[in-house]
């Protein structure tokens, strides 16, 4: 069994989004991103499906030539290989859920 809390012990920078990574189990990671109001994750994407859960504010999620308004409680799921950005326009906590096979440096090197 693990447990974690994606509620306590938030940290956020200024300039760039704060990755945790919250536990891994047998088939996936679980990771928190804390954004600023302002901070932004460029356009990138992973070669496995992956779900972002919007635990508290809002974001803009940029997909498929579209901006996705992302607000408290919304999911979204995608597959691999699909380009996506984010904007924060509140101070925001998000969830990714990866799966085992992905890298979470690789979710660091974004926001570098």
């Amino acid at each position: 069994m693990k447990t974690a809390s994606i509620l306590k012990d938030i940290e956020f920078n200024e300039s760039k989004p704060v990755i945790k990574v919250l536990f891994e189990t047998s088939f996936t990671k679980e990771i928190r991103i804390a954004m600023k109001a302002g901070t932004e994750m460029k356009k990138h994407q992973t070669s496995f499906p992956i779900v972002v859960e919007m635990v508290d504010g809002n974001l803009d999620f940029g997909v498929n030539n579209e901006v996705l308004k992302l607000e408290k409680g919304d999911l979204i799921a995608l597959e691999g290989s699909v380009p996506h950005d984010l904007k924060a326009k509140t101070d925001s906590i998000v969830r990714l859920t990866l799966t085992k096979y992905d890298q979470t440096d690789r979710v660091e090197k974004v926001i570098e």
